[in-house]
């Protein structure tokens, strides 16, 4: 990360925020930083200040790969055809006890 003060140069940052012991981060939204420490204390002070946070991520915004929504349908259908890909596709083997 560049160590520049110039704002033009600055990262974008993702922010992920976990709220309570044992819950899953959820994303809190998005800053910018010169370095990956600053995106850190920014987003504790912009996304924690009412100590609900335990943990906070950053993460730099061209770090994360997403799918693309305009091709959900074929992204997460089911595999048609593909029965084998479920246990229950499978016949218990006779002889052995532990299946």
């Amino acid at each position: 990360m560049s160590n520049s003060t110039d704002r033009n140069e600055w990262v974008q940052y993702e922010v992920f925020v976990r709220s309570n012991r044992g819950l899953s981060h959820v994303h809190a939204g998005s800053l910018h930083a010169a370095d990956d420490t600053m995106a850190l204390r920014n987003a504790r002070d912009l996304y924690t200040r009412r100590n609900e946070g335990t943990s906070v991520w950053v993460v730099p915004s061209e770090a994360i790969s997403a799918s693309d929504p305009d091709s959900k349908g074929g992204f997460f259908e089911s595999s048609n055809g593909k029965a084998y890909r479920h246990a229950t596709y499978f016949e218990k083997s006779e002889g052995v006890p532990h299946l």
